[in-house]
């Protein structure tokens, strides 16, 4: 092997190691960062995982209610969903 052949592997595994090293350096500051800024980044992340957990399941269901309750050739399901989408409706 000569060094011709040599250089564009180094080269590209010279700047592989470079991108290695600046992505182990952002994840250690993400590491080394206080206790009340990890727990204030953990206590957004908590409420935003919260709201779209609910906003989510909100949307499944009433979505869900909203099709059986177009059900009529099930009388039982329909009847029920459409006792539920009443109850929803009512102020």
């Amino acid at each position: 092997m000569t060094d011709s052949t040599q250089t564009p592997t180094n080269t590209v595994l010279t700047g592989e190691i470079a991108a290695l090293r600046a992505e182990v350096n952002a994840v250690n500051s993400r590491l080394n960062m206080s206790m009340s800024r990890m727990l204030g980044r953990q206590f957004l992340r908590g409420i935003a995982f919260g709201l779209g957990s609910v906003l989510g399941a909100t949307i499944v269901v009433s979505s869900l209610i909203y099709i059986l309750a177009s059900i009529d050739f099930i009388p039982i399901i329909g009847e029920w969903a459409r006792e539920i989408a009443d109850m929803i409706k009512q102020p």
